[in-house]
């Protein structure tokens, strides 16, 4: 699994996080969960809530096409002078 880390202006990381890069050795970590993933009893489904609003972004019978929906979707996208170009 590829992983991107983007750094803020202010210094933050936004990543999804994995134990691939030990983040520890740059500092102390805050992390907030983005999603939320929990099983359905009603439908069944596996279902991938927003962490703050708690609605639902996917779902899926299988959990782990939950986490690969997670991976596809928040995993920051790396930067490229075609996106700088395209932005402008």
């Amino acid at each position: 699994m590829k992983s991107t880390l983007r750094f803020t202006p202010g210094g933050s990381i936004d990543c999804l996080y994995t134990e691939a890069i030990d983040l520890r050795v740059l500092g102390r970590l805050h992390v907030v969960r983005a999603t939320d993933i929990r099983f359905n009893d009603t439908t069944q489904e596996w279902e991938t809530h927003h962490a703050d609003t708690g609605e639902v972004l996917f779902s899926n019978s299988s959990r782990a096409a939950c986490l690969q929906w997670e991976h596809d979707h928040l995993q920051p996208q790396p930067f490229t002078p075609e996106k700088l170009n395209s932005e402008n």
